[in-house]
């Protein structure tokens, strides 16, 4: 019995390992912020044709979730983007089950589309990083808010067996640093009963999903072994495109943003400066797509987008895989930062201390000690070239000259 046992397992994770995964984002996010899960998964064998990432149209959340609001989307809303999505890529890829990762919000959107949108019957595996299951509050006011753990949509979710039968569950979560799972509703709210419950100390929210340890656990769940590379394979010349999308007054929606000029520089080796002329310049059209553009991956970029008299600019380095899912967004007026660098780490949070943030080797002293809770630092530079660091990852950038200009140091790993 236990030989057939241990056979079964190894047959459902070898299916696991052939099937087609679809990545989640949670509130107010985009797929880009999948990047690094999907070149992990890439670079350890998963091919490229089977990862996928969904770009909800309106990410954030309606504050109450019966009552209609411009720009921000309901429970159903979600779940049925993630519905369709999930047809179109089993009638692609002709796979007869599918896998689904989330972060935060994503991971509800999961929950919501498997026990009421059918989606047991074609999902096998469902892991959910940092989901709160349980609510990010629990209070007997504001019933209808999504994330009250008293409230309507999560009591139903809740409501009898936490999981959905014919579905393997795995909760990644943090032990005591994710900013929305604290004692209110405690710091196990992510896990879900009978599920693989797994914490994964001194990780914030966004990093239970993002971070390198993340992935390995999704990629043993997934496949029954580890991985065997925690930093991706560098492609020399990889092939990188994208979305420009904006904001709908202070929501961000993932909706494609027309007639925004965006050039692409290189930057020399060691500096902020560029290289040359552009790699690069387009406008964008109704689909907000850009590119494709072939880049150099041991070299930093400058990706200036100019649009109404408004100029965001950002600078990145570690673009050392291709990609269709490197979007933008163009950031309102009221994040104009002339004569600063914003630093932005869109995979995880920044706190004093945890975080050895530092712009020319000096750390930053606007981080604040605690639960990580601020993905993006605002910094005072006069210097024209700052060099970023934050745990082995350097960007070069120079600061907005102008009230007009936002600049902002994009880390997308570690």
């Amino acid at each position: 019995m236990r030989r057939l046992l241990l056979l079964t397992a190894a047959l459902v994770a070898a299916a696991a390992a052939q099937s087609p995964i679809i990545f989640v984002h949670g509130n107010g996010d985009d797929a880009t912020k999948w990047l690094p899960v999907i070149w992990l998964f890439e670079t350890n064998g998963y091919p490229a044709d089977r990862l996928f990432a969904i770009r909800f149209t309106d990410p954030n959340a309606r504050r109450e979730n019966s009552q209609a609001e411009p720009f921000r989307s309901s429970t159903t809303d979600q779940a049925a983007e993630l519905s369709a999505l999930v047809t179109r890529v089993m009638i692609e890829t002709k796979a007869k089950k599918v896998v689904l990762v989330g972060s935060s919000r994503g991971g509800m959107t999961i929950r919501n589309y498997l026990k009421n949108g059918g989606g047991a019957a074609v999902v096998s595996h469902a892991v959910l990083c940092g989901t709160p299951n349980h609510g990010v509050m629990a209070t007997d006011t504001n019933l209808d808010m999504e994330f009250n753990g008293k409230g309507h949509f999560l009591q139903q979710l809740n409501a009898g067996s936490e999981l959905v039968e014919g579905v393997k569950f795995l909760t990644l979560r943090s032990d005591k640093l994710d900013k929305f799972a604290q004692p209110n509703v405690g710091y196990d709210g992510p896990e879900l009963k009978g599920a693989e419950n797994v914490v994964l100390p001194n990780l914030d929210h966004r990093e239970v999903a993002f971070h390198p340890l993340a992935f390995s656990e999704m990629y043993r769940f997934l496949t029954g072994q580890g991985p065997k590379l925690l930093k991706p394979t560098v492609v020399p010349a990889p092939m990188v495109s994208g979305l420009v999308t904006g904001f709908a007054g202070p929501a961000a929606t993932n909706r494609p943003l027309a007639g925004v000029r965006l050039r692409v520089y290189s930057l020399r080796p060691g500096s902020a400066e560029r290289e040359g002329e552009a790699v690069l310049e387009t406008t964008t059209h109704e689909s907000g797509a850009w590119g494709p553009v072939r880049l150099r991956s041991g070299l930093d970029y400058e990706f200036e987008l100019l649009s109404e008299g408004r100029k965001v600019t950002y600078f990145m380095s570690g673009v050392v895989r291709s990609t269709a899912l490197l979007n933008f967004r163009f950031l309102p007026p009221g994040a104009m930062q002339g004569g600063r660098l914003l630093i932005h780490r869109p995979n995880g949070y920044l706190s004093k201390g945890r975080d050895p943030l530092t712009v020319n080797g000096e750390p930053v002293a606007e981080l604040l000690p605690g639960v990580p809770t601020r993905d993006s630092v605002a910094v005072k530079a006069t210097a024209g070239n700052l060099l970023v660091e934050l745990r082995g990852e350097r960007i070069h950038a120079r600061p907005a000259e102008a009230e007009t200009e936002t600049h902002v140091a994009s880390l997308i790993w570690e």
